[in-house]
């Protein structure tokens, strides 16, 4: 997700762990260090392999990192470490078909990009075809990449002049802010292209004759799921009736489908073998025109709760987010459905239950083209990204996920069904079966390193009795998770993005990307979240500006314990910040900031660290590191000093945490740095670990909007200056990384 959202609907009174720490300090429990065991990753940088650690797990050593780091740069390319190189995967508008014209990078298509790949190329998922065009849970020659596509924050550069608005070109529309907005071109193409590069692309992939990878054009396993694709309502049995109820819309008066999914981020990847896709962001889509009608006052506080900016209460509704579709057209439902005011009689005669439709789980199955599934129970939020624990038969499956803006929650989804590896290849037929009865939980971190999952339910008096919003049902907590976490007391967290689990010992990880001075001040400050700062250079501003990773452990490592042990990972920091900034020890071979992207190898046990960054800039742009992970409780308990500037004054507090063991550089590495203007995005690995693919998102994202005066000044003209395509317009693309002899990557 782009760095530049920072989107705050959270004013609950949640209690901060500032307020724990305190209340825990009269008992002690402040002062109280975990008992930790074996020993420190520091102590065994020149050790080949670490030995697996967690409960009995019979998973491989993992591997020492082989390979130099590389230094930071903001060069217009990919740099990688000696002995490695990349190819270009697809790029942003690349054709699934040969029935349409390849991608022009003009602007000057005329078809509506339903059959071409998206943009903002995020998460990424790798599924093996078999030989009976099925799923495989074993190596084979062909797979499916499921492709996510995040934002429309570089749509000008899909048109010949930029965006249009009231007739005026080189317009440059951001979900990222307000604008004045008019109307968009009445033929609908510009609209239409917008809202269809959101979404999932799925395309087959494999070697070509000279051994390197690329995508199979005109494959039958080629399709888009797109913001217009029909997808179907799912909840538990005894709570459907009611989550259809919040669906109504005059698309689908029964509630039981929507139309698709949008502002992708995150992705999973089920035990079964299909795609779960995150919507993340969508919130900054919906527009209330001024002076239209006015949404009830329970829907307005649940649209408020979420972000879309047009929930007034009074028919004097101030202009908010959109990209103008709704302008377009006054009677097609495909622009209409983004203008969520009361226009009808009922819900059933407009779209002011569209926003309900979206901040869900949405499953996708590689290998068939039926309908794809929102999973309700799963609760709905800023989903940034869905991870499995570990499976084990005959055991319940446990889902995490993080709700990415300021001050939202780590969640938690414990499926009903227990697991039956049988399941493996049964599509979304597995999927109803385990993702749609379940309890949700959101997480509470204690200030002793221990925390609690408490689920979301309405029998709960804190949620039936919460007086900020009225709960009518249990499909009403989740529809409305966040209300409901707000309800039961969950800790307000830094930005929670995406979540990886380790495989050799099943423990969690979570990146906890950024925040602002509004929410961390030294008085604000807490153990999970315990740093409150200036940017060392000024560039980001002040509170947790370069961000963090924490990871945590169930109890028994059970899929349905409700408490946990937990740690902070990795501190991100500049490496010439001072010490109680640089708390992880940081050089500059590994400095980062802003960790966002996070996942495990299986091939290698590598936890590969992706940045959305905008306070490291100024020195290198967004990069991949390689880390080695411990295990929780492998380091130790310290003190954070804090200070910082608050309305002129430096205020200071010291605030106790507990962090895990002290890398360096033998144990993290940078691997990547990518183009200017690029986040580095999802990531995923062929089964033998000899191919990487990674996402570059957004290179030159801070071009000035085509058709303005400034239009040639193109931040990054990457991939097209890699040779890649049409030279000119920055495009988001998927690289194949591999290893020049032929080896593992990372190892």
């Amino acid at each position: 997700m782009s760095d530049k959202f920072d989107e705050i609907s959270n004013t609950s009174g949640n209690e901060t762990f500032q307020q724990v720490l305190a209340r825990g300090a009269q008992t002690g429990l402040s002062r109280r260090s975990l008992i930790r065991g074996g020993v420190g990753l520091a102590a065994l940088s020149s050790v080949p392999f670490l030995a697996a650690c967690g409960g009995g797990d019979d998973a491989a050593p993992e591997k020492a990192l082989g390979f130099g780091a590389v230094g930071k740069s903001i060069a217009d390319g990919v740099v990688l470490p000696a002995g490695y190189t990349f190819t270009v995967l697809h790029a942003t508008g690349d054709r699934l078909v040969s029935s349409i014209p390849a991608y022009s990078n003009q602007g000057t298509e005329t078809d509506d990009w339903s059959q071409r790949v998206g943009d903002h190329h995020d998460g990424v998922e790798f599924f093996y075809i078999g030989s009976n065009g099925k799923y495989s849970a074993t190596e084979t020659s062909r797979a499916v990449l499921g492709m996510n596509h995040e934002s429309s924050a570089d749509a000008h550069f899909m048109h010949p002049k930029g965006q249009t608005s009231n007739g005026v070109n080189g317009k440059k529309f951001s979900q990222f802010g307000d604008w004045d907005l008019g109307n968009r071109p009445a033929d609908g193409l510009e609209a239409l292209k917008e809202i269809n590069h959101h979404g999932v692309s799925l395309v087959e992939v494999g070697k070509n004759a000279a051994g390197k990878w690329e995508y199979k054009l005109d494959s039958i396993y080629n399709r888009r799921v797109n913001a217009q694709t029909p997808v179907r309502i799912t909840a538990p049995a005894a709570h459907l009736a009611a989550a259809k109820a919040f669906m109504v819309t005059a698309f689908d008066t029964t509630g039981a489908t929507s139309r698709g999914t949008l502002n992708n981020c995150g992705t999973g990847y089920t035990p079964w073998g299909t795609l779960l896709t995150c919507e993340e962001n969508w919130a900054a889509y919906f527009h209330m025109p001024k002076g239209s009608n006015a949404v009830d006052a329970k829907l307005a506080a649940s649209l408020k709760r979420y972000g879309v900016a047009s929930a007034p209460l009074a028919s004097a509704a101030t202009a908010g987010m959109g990209q103008g579709w709704h302008t377009v057209s006054s009677t097609d439902n495909r622009f209409t459905r983004w203008n969520n005011s009361a226009v009808g009689a009922t819900a059933a005669a407009d779209f002011r239950n569209e926003p309900n439709t979206f901040g869900y789980i949405v499953e996708i199955d590689p290998m068939s083209a039926a309908a794809p599934a929102k999973r309700v129970a799963m609760g709905r939020f800023a989903h940034e990204a869905a991870v499995f624990g570990k499976p084990v038969v005959g055991k319940p499956l446990a889902v995490y996920m993080g709700d990415d803006s300021r001050n939202e929650y780590i969640y938690k989804f414990v499926s009903a069904a227990n697991w039956d590896d049988k399941d493996i290849g049964s599509g979304l037929a597995a999927g109803d079966k385990y993702l749609t009865e379940g309890k949700l939980y959101a997480a509470k971190f204690n200030a002793d390193g221990t925390g609690q999952w408490l689920e979301l339910n309405i029998a709960d008096a804190k949620v039936s009795g919460y007086t900020a919003y009225a709960f009518a049902n249990q499909a009403d907590v989740f529809v409305n998770a966040r209300h409901a976490a707000d309800a039961v007391g969950a800790t307000k967290m830094d930005r929670p993005e995406w979540g990886s689990v380790n495989p050799a010992n099943g423990e969690i990880y979570m990146t906890l990307t950024n925040n602002s001075s509004a929410n961390r001040t030294p008085v604000k400050t807490d153990a999970a979240n315990p740093r409150a700062y200036a940017d060392s250079d000024g560039k980001k501003g002040s509170g947790n500006p370069n961000g963090h990773i924490i990871r945590f452990k169930e109890t028994d490592s059970a899929s349905t314990a409700v408490s946990f042990k937990w740690d902070i990972f990795l501190f991100g920091s500049e490496e010439d910040a001072a010490a109680n900034i640089n708390l992880s020890g940081l050089t500059a071979s590994n400095a980062f900031s802003s960790p966002d992207g996070l996942w495990f190898s299986k091939a290698t046990g590598i936890c590969w660290i992706q940045t959305d960054d905008g306070a490291y800039t100024d020195e290198t742009n967004c990069m991949l590191l390689a880390a080695i992970p411990g295990t929780v409780g492998d380091g130790s308990k310290i003190t954070v000093d804090n200070k910082m500037t608050v309305s002129g004054a430096e205020v200071t507090g010291k605030q106790e945490t507990f962090i895990g063991a002290a890398l360096g550089d033998a144990k993290l590495r940078r691997f990547l740095v990518a183009p200017k203007g690029a986040e580095v995005t999802g990531i995923t690995e062929s089964a033998d670990g000899k191919a990487l693919f990674v996402n570059i998102q957004h290179p030159g994202e801070n071009t000035p909007a085509i058709g303005s005066a400034a239009a040639h000044a193109y931040e990054s003209q990457w991939p097209g200056n890699a040779g890649y395509g049409p030279t000119g317009r920055p495009r988001s693309a998927t690289i194949v990384i591999t290893r020049t002899d032929g080896g593992v990557i990372g190892v």
